[in-house]
């Protein structure tokens, strides 16, 4: 059976299409998200004292936190994604996605392992940073630089691997526009944003320390 996906003679035995559209599967993805921004900016306003930078920080962290371990996930843990007669949404968001890039249909090496690393890891540490800018726990900077730099990490491996790969794995220029640019835009723009802030606070915190201690 033919598939949707580039390049036109990628194997995949087995493969069963999408039995939902691009638009549900979208609407879905997109509502979960807001839902979950506005929840998170709702409940920051009532942890008292927290500036509007740190509450969108938590709506953040809490998204990408949430993304990494029920979205990314669930692709990681479920090889034959693409294969099940009965799939869930999150089977139909990865083979609709993978027309931006069918190496994840494909189940490439380097991008499980990626994906792998940030579900696990990563995943976890950012619902960690939620809590500890809640909290205003003392490590908090230190973590935020340190997902910023997995992330950050992580984006590079995934675009200069596709690059080393041939750079043809999007089924058409709105696929390689709307998926594989657009969609993982986020995670380049503001983890550097983010990681920037928390390298000038941690530079700070130590530099008052050091007057301190004079």
């Amino acid at each position: 059976m033919g598939h949707p996906y580039a390049p036109a003679d990628l194997e995949l035995p087995g493969f069963v299409p999408l039995q939902l559209s691009q638009g549900p599967i979208l609407v879905t993805y997109i509502g979960a998200s807001l839902f979950v921004l506005l929840a998170i900016w709702l409940i920051s306003g009532r942890c008292g004292g927290l500036s509007k930078t740190d509450r969108l920080l938590m709506c953040w962290w809490a998204f990408t936190g949430l993304t990494h371990i029920l979205i990314e996930g669930p692709f990681v843990f479920t090889p034959n994604f693409f294969k099940k007669e009965n799939p869930n949404f999150f089977d139909e968001l990865w083979k609709e996605y993978s027309k931006g890039d069918s190496r994840y249909v494909a189940r490439d090496t380097a991008t499980v392992t990626v994906e792998g690393i940030t579900a696990v890891l990563e995943g976890p540490a950012s619902l960690l940073a939620v809590y500890a800018i809640a909290s205003r726990k003392s490590y908090s900077h230190i973590l935020q630089f340190t997902v910023c730099l997995g992330q950050l990490y992580g984006c590079l491996v995934y675009f200069i691997t596709a690059s080393l790969d041939g750079f043809n794995f999007w089924a058409s220029p709105f696929y390689f526009w709307a998926y594989f640019i657009g969609a993982n835009s986020s995670w380049v723009v503001i983890p550097t944003l983010i990681a920037m802030r928390s390298w000038k606070k941690i530079c700070g915190a130590f530099q008052a320390e050091k007057v301190k201690t004079k």
